[in-house]
């Protein structure tokens, strides 16, 4: 049984990843896609958006990170596997599920789902790239318009070397909409012969053990209901093993908060640093009311230093902050 944090483009990025991994009870996190077109990639565009693979492909907290590439194009996206290894990644993912209309029009993520015999040579090229040691897995939707293709593509992947697949239950004109076909993920797992993980409207620990149920898989990949519930994959970990665990406090999250603000401000020019905690906050706003209150606070406000105050944070300048003292934050 595993759980894993979902790469989300513009979400998901190594800040949020680190914050959320340390919560607990994720087994691994994949990078935000690293998007392949036609030429090799420099190092840099690796370590821009997978930071990780200078610290041994974990996040600070020990959790394994997955690179992900996005393209279409066989041998391209092969060569530039085979570099990312060279680089520690420890496995590689291939992204056949993003529904971004931008990213399907230049022919990647979900798009590709109405070309089966594409994926499979994709899979097969990569696998071939990659030392034997390295597994290759793909995450992929239900289809493009329809899910009448979700069995051929899934064998595709899997007869071309995928040793693992990650089913988000819709289709790409479906987008985030709910309901999450999840008897569809059962479909997958019944006619291939690697592991299966769940993805899709998997919010609470009741809509865990619904998807279980209905897909058949105790494995599962958390994106937005993590997002907005840090704590969610410890709750499924810990009743998975018969335990019993107490949904963390408002009180609890917000210094996670106060900490992605600290490293958002590090990372980002003061012009864009606001909107990447708004991003969050709004999200965090479906689990707490708490969140929704300060939300209301902050979402007209670009001001860096009164959304300091507005946190709880005034007199601490993020430029004066050590690591440890970012991890000792707390409400002043």
């Amino acid at each position: 049984m595993e759980i894993a944090l979902a790469p989300m483009e513009g979400l998901v990025d190594d800040i949020l990843r680190e914050l959320l991994t340390e919560v607990g009870g994720l087994d691994w996190c994949v990078s935000e896609f690293i998007r392949v077109c036609d030429r090799l990639l420099p190092a840099a565009a690796f370590a821009k958006l997978a930071p990780e693979l200078g610290q041994g492909a974990r996040t600070p907290s020990g959790t394994p990170m997955r690179v992900q590439l996005l393209g279409s194009d066989p041998a391209c996206l092969a060569d530039n596997a085979a570099f990312a290894c060279t680089l520690g990644a420890p496995v590689i993912d291939l992204n056949f599920g993003c529904p971004a209309k931008t990213v399907n029009k230049s022919r990647g993520g979900a798009v590709l789902l109405k070309e089966p015999e594409l994926l499979n040579r994709i899979v097969e090229n990569v696998r071939q790239a990659v030392p034997a040691h390295i597994p290759v897995t793909a995450k992929m939707r239900l289809g493009y318009d329809s899910p009448n293709s979700a069995l051929a593509c899934a064998e595709a992947l899997a007869e071309g070397g995928a040793a693992q697949l990650v089913v988000h239950a819709r289709t790409k004109v479906e987008g985030y909409r709910p309901p999450a076909h999840w008897e569809w993920v059962a479909r997958v797992a019944d006619r291939v012969s690697v592991p299966v993980l769940a993805n899709g409207e998997i919010w609470t620990l009741d809509d865990y053990w619904r998807c279980r149920s209905v897909s058949g898989q105790a494995s599962v990949m958390l994106g937005r209901g993590l997002v907005s519930r840090p704590d969610l994959a410890l709750q499924i970990a810990a009743a998975v093993r018969g335990e019993e665990t107490a949904a963390q406090s408002w009180a609890e999250i917000l210094p996670r908060v106060q900490r992605f603000w600290v490293m958002a401000q590090r990372k980002l020019a003061p012009r864009y640093a606001p909107g990447r905690l708004k991003q969050w906050l709004g999200m965090l706003t479906r689990s707490y009311p708490e969140a929704a209150a300060l939300f209301a606070q902050v979402r007209r406000e670009s001001d860096c230093a009164l959304i300091d105050r507005l946190l709880g944070m005034a007199g601490q300048n993020p430029a004066n902050l050590d690591l440890d003292q970012e991890r000792r934050l707390q409400l002043v």
